[in-house]
């Protein structure tokens, strides 16, 4: 029987562009080339072997955005290890929750994240990244050989937020995060020249594989940056001359409230990317007016997360455009027949990018991917033009006197109004209606606005029976780690949890 089996392209990209930048810290303006890269990738996966490391071991890391998550991820890639990077901002808790589940064979940690990992010493050496980033580096010569890998083989798995329960480890196998890379190129024409800043955390699927390992395939530059500031950010986007970035709606909200982001043209941006979560119509106009191309992205960690492409030049509001080269779309009804332009119903995606399966849960694999399909659980209709837009989760619809309500579009309708910052809205049990829309928002700074005034707002658009009956005006609408509205927080808030 043949085997497909996987190359080491970050070598091959080391001998094509040796002296290209791959990687650049933001916070000690480190330069690292591809050559570079390649070389301590080797010299980590020697270190890892001589502790023992082998195919198929979990090695855990715990860091903010750091260049050695790279060189650790890739070094993995090279024996067959499997790649986990863990959220540093969980509780002690979580972490040991999660390290029991994975059980790892090697930890890896920044020293300031040290406490995160004190109750779980025991479950597998551990090192912290300055100390062993010396004794690697110093290394002559790294690993010479490679283990045969097939690319159904694991190399990252990357745990899911849990906001719906535990979370649940994803396996992205060696063509799962390849072929993401691949379609991601080839869709969005990236090409050597591009740079990036990598704000989105590396334990998310948004920080390694939206941008960033596509970019190191093609050649092109990462930043990777700590921490989200605002000001930082419109410095960094200028200083390295970004000409793609990636970037959550709550970055962008920071970022429309500084002059400077106003007033900065950005001349070598070709698009401003949003993901993540659901983007309010108000950054569309932003850059409109800026005159720079802005696009938003749908994806999720078990596809990807790289489904869709936009022709900013033919970009439609609210849409995520049309499915990418290497990937294939359709959306369903509840009997699983394909639905008709305009009708909404569940979305499926198909292709080599999607994930392998979750971590010891093969009863839960089994119920997204059927046939092929992921059942991504996310509700989407189609237009004229195959142009697809995201309604909502199919979980988070609300059904209130026997009637559909999509949260999404009420979401992005009340986020415009001018007094509006932000605005969620979820349903809630109600004894004759079954469900109750209920909206929480939060105002502009010195911005006010009474519920009758969102009611009449509301009612510009939509029938009566959709616009929320009660309205709770919050500070700030509670966020996940990577700045999606944290729905399950909101329930608990009104259950006085």
């Amino acid at each position: 029987m043949s085997m497909e089996r996987v190359t080491d392209w970050l070598h091959k990209r080391s001998m094509i562009s040796p002296d290209r930048i791959a990687l650049l810290d933001a916070a000690t303006n480190e330069r690292i080339d591809y050559r570079t890269l390649d070389e301590r990738a080797s010299k980590w996966a020697q270190y890892m072997c001589h502790h023992g490391i082998t195919k198929g071991d979990r090695v855990v890391f715990i860091s903010t955005n750091h260049t050695v998550c790279f060189e650790i991820l890739f070094a993995c890639g090279k024996i067959g290890a499997v790649f986990v990077p863990l959220n540093w901002r969980l509780a002690p808790s979580e972490i040991e929750s999660i390290a029991k589940n994975c059980t790892p064979s090697l930890l890896f940690y920044k020293k300031e994240l040290q406490f995160l990992v004190t109750s779980i010493s025991k479950c597998c050496p551990q090192f912290c990244i300055e100390d062993a980033a010396g004794k690697v580096y110093s290394v002559e010569k790294g690993m010479s050989y490679s283990p045969i890998l097939s690319l159904s083989d694991p190399w990252l798995m990357i745990y899911t937020g849990g906001t719906t329960g535990s979370p649940k480890g994803v396996v992205l196998s060696h063509k799962s995060v390849t072929s993401n890379a691949l379609n991601t190129v080839v869709s969005w024409n990236l090409i050597q020249e591009d740079c990036t800043v990598t704000y989105l955390p590396t334990f998310h699927t948004g920080g390694l594989n939206a941008l960033s390992i596509p970019l190191l395939m093609i050649g092109g530059k990462v930043v990777l940056a700590e921490r989200f500031d605002p000001e930082q950010a419109i410095r960094a986007l200028n200083e390295y001359e970004c000409s793609i970035v990636l970037l959550v709606p709550t970055m962008y909200h920071l970022l429309m409230e500084k002059d400077e982001f106003k007033s900065t043209p950005f001349p070598k941006m070709k698009v401003f990317l949003s993901g993540g979560a659901p983007c309010p119509g108000k950054v569309y106009e932003f850059f409109k007016e800026k005159e720079i191309p802005f696009k938003e992205g749908y994806g999720l960690t078990e596809a990807g997360p790289n489904n869709f492409y936009i022709d900013p030049s033919r970009m439609k509001k609210g849409s995520v455009g049309k499915a990418m080269m290497l990937n294939r779309v359709k959306v369903i009804d509840d009997e699983g027949n394909p639905v008709g332009r305009g009708e909404v119903g569940e979305l499926l995606l198909g292709g080599d990018h999607l994930f392998k399966e979750y971590w010891q849960n093969p009863e839960q694999t089994q119920q997204v991917i059927q046939d092929g399909w992921l059942h991504t659980g996310d509700l989407a209709k189609f237009d004229e033009d195959e142009d697809y837009y995201i309604v909502g989760r199919k979980k988070d619809m609300i059904i209130s006197g026997g009637e559909n309500i999509y949260p999404q579009e009420l979401e992005h309708w009340i986020s415009e109004h001018p007094a509006v910052s932000e605005c969620a809205v979820i349903g809630l049990p109600h004894e004759k209606w079954g469900e109750v829309v209920t909206s929480f928002i939060s105002l502009q700074k010195g911005a006010g606005i009474s519920t009758e005034d969102v009611k009449a707002f509301c009612l510009q658009k939509f029938g009566k029976y959709k616009i929320p009956k009660d309205y709770h005006f919050v500070k700030e609408l509670p966020k996940t780690d990577v700045g999606k509205v944290n729905k399950q927080a909101l329930t608990k808030l009104l259950q006085g949890q």
